[in-house]
């Protein structure tokens, strides 16, 4: 059984949500920081809903 797109695409939106998040930190960009945060949590729920379609799948 394959995974879900939007488990990867998910998995792939948290990591770039990590590195906007961490630039803003460095930098001292709020705005990007929040930005990755954002980014992040969209990711984390993107990836959410990819296990929800996969666990169907298995029905």
């Amino acid at each position: 059984m394959a995974i879900d797109k939007d488990r990867v695409e998910g998995a792939v939106e948290q990591a770039k949500g990590m590195a906007k998040e961490l630039a803003g930190k460095v930098t001292g960009d709020a705005k990007l920081e929040a930005e990755g945060k954002g980014q992040k949590a969209g990711g984390k729920v993107q990836n959410a809903v990819g296990g929800v379609k996969d666990a169907l799948k298995g029905r």
